[in-house]
């Protein structure tokens, strides 16, 4: 495969040089995709930072992996059930590392992103069909990251939830503003810094309170207790592997380079992209593992650890109210970031799909507003949060499905499509997701979720 792929960048080099465009055509490489290749011949002294330049675009995506949604699931599943699920949250990192290397692959390859390659595919019943489902997965990932910045606020500063929600949705307008252009890099490191915040927020307390190394390692044992553990599980799948975040990688990787602003090679591309969603995930799943281990270690069998409020009074009561502080000040930041991650995701998925090039704070309202609501009524706002993580695991197949689907398709993919075994692992991935979500539904429906 390797000489496969070195063979077809020598040929395409040489292609180019005579002043051919290649990329206009081949079906196998969209316009976008090959055109950059050219710019090899540049000076070696860009080449120590090419790596560099590569790197951003899974830091992004894994902003999706530590939304509030995460912190309620997590926190909820280590004060209830101690190390038990800590496998399930080791399993859900290993397979969103697969899953968002293969958006990645898709965007980098195509130049275009999953959703436009969906809308081309689907004829318009489809094409509007898919978008609501997505739209829908789309608002209940804004209702845990806008009530879990409420919540933060509430915790930091007193305010009601409902104003904490307002100005969560004002001040995550203004971060989008960011998102195109020349300004992207800019969004980036806006998110990215956000995204250290949050991980010093919720593994402080670890360092106040270090776990038994071996209690951890147990927990790695794949097992449940009881059909609640099993609906726990399918809600930490649905908060850790993301569907908006598998839509959004294969945008974000292009949106990663200004119009015009040269790209290196597919390959070294590739290459990058690998390097960047490990790092990414790697440091996600260590925040979402904190989470659970903090709970597990200094919350297990206490009472009203169920909300976000009550976890942090526990955290404050065991840990201190420094740490109490710190976790708040993260759970702000993982709201903040998050939340505008699902906003740029929801217009790419909208312009993907229906052709829509809708204004950034359209796609913002549309998403918010369901969030207020819920803030403005409902009792317990945890409970909401745990129920839109549920949802977000029963969208899951419609992202990851098509994804595998398209990776494997020689005319999208040319010589860099999946090869059989890869194809199998992404095939058996695909498979436990969509049972998990059966086995969820099949509780729902005989009452005992």
């Amino acid at each position: 495969m390797k000489s496969d792929t070195e063979n077809e960048e020598d040929g395409t080099m040489s292609t180019e040089s005579a002043d051919v465009r290649p990329a206009e055509s081949t079906d196998a490489r969209p316009a976008g995709a090959q055109q950059p290749t050219h710019h090899h011949s540049q000076p070696s002294h860009h080449h120590g930072h090419a790596l560099a330049g590569i790197l951003g675009p899974a830091f992004v995506a894994a902003v999706a992996y530590v939304d509030p949604g995460n912190v309620a699931a997590n926190i909820t599943s280590g004060a209830r059930y101690g190390y038990l699920l800590v496998w399930v949250l080791v399993l859900a990192n290993c397979m969103s590392v697969l899953i968002q290397y293969q958006s990645a692959k898709l965007g980098i390859v195509t130049g275009k992103s999953l959703p436009e390659i969906l809308g081309e595919r689907l004829g318009d019943a489809g094409r509007f069909m898919f978008f609501m489902q997505a739209e829908v997965i789309a608002i209940a990932t804004d209702l845990a990251e806008v009530i879990g910045g409420a919540i933060a606020l509430k915790l930091l500063f007193g305010l009601p939830l409902f104003v904490g929600g307002c100005i969560i949705g004002a001040v995550s307008t203004v971060l989008l503003i960011f998102e195109k252009g020349a300004t992207h890099r800019i969004f980036e490191k806006l998110i990215i810094g956000l995204l250290l915040v949050i991980t010093f927020g919720f593994i402080a307390g670890l360092f106040i309170a270090p776990p038994n190394p071996k209690e951890v390692v147990a927990g790695l044992i794949p097992r449940f207790k009881g059909t609640d553990t099993v609906l726990m599980a399918t809600s930490m799948l649905g908060a850790t592997v993301m569907p908006h975040a598998i839509y959004l990688h294969s945008t974000l990787v292009n949106d990663h380079y200004a119009p015009g602003e040269a790209k290196p090679s597919i390959k070294k591309l590739l290459h990058g992209s690998k390097i960047d969603v490990a790092w990414a995930l790697i440091l996600a799943g260590s925040v979402n593992l904190a989470l659970l281990i903090l709970a597990a270690n200094s919350l297990y069998g206490m009472t009203g650890t169920d909300t976000i409020e009550g976890a942090q009074r526990a955290i404050q009561h065991v840990l201190g109210p420094v740490v109490g502080t710190i976790f708040s000040i993260g759970l702000l930041a993982s709201s903040l970031s998050s939340t505008s991650v699902g906003t740029y995701a929801g217009s790419e998925i909208m312009h993907g799909l229906l052709r829509i090039k809708a204004p950034m704070w359209a796609c913002r309202v549309v998403t918010l507003v369901p969030a207020l609501v819920v803030l403005w009524f409902a009792s317990n706002p945890t409970e909401a949060l745990i129920v839109g993580q549920v949802v977000l695991s029963v969208g899951i197949p419609f992202a990851i499905i098509p994804l595998m689907r398209y990776t494997h398709d020689r005319t999208l993919m040319g010589e860099y499509v999946d090869g059989p075994v890869k194809h199998v692992v992404n095939i058996a991935v695909a498979a436990l997701i969509v049972a998990l979500n059966v086995v969820l539904i099949v509780l729902t429906m005989l009452g005992k979720a």
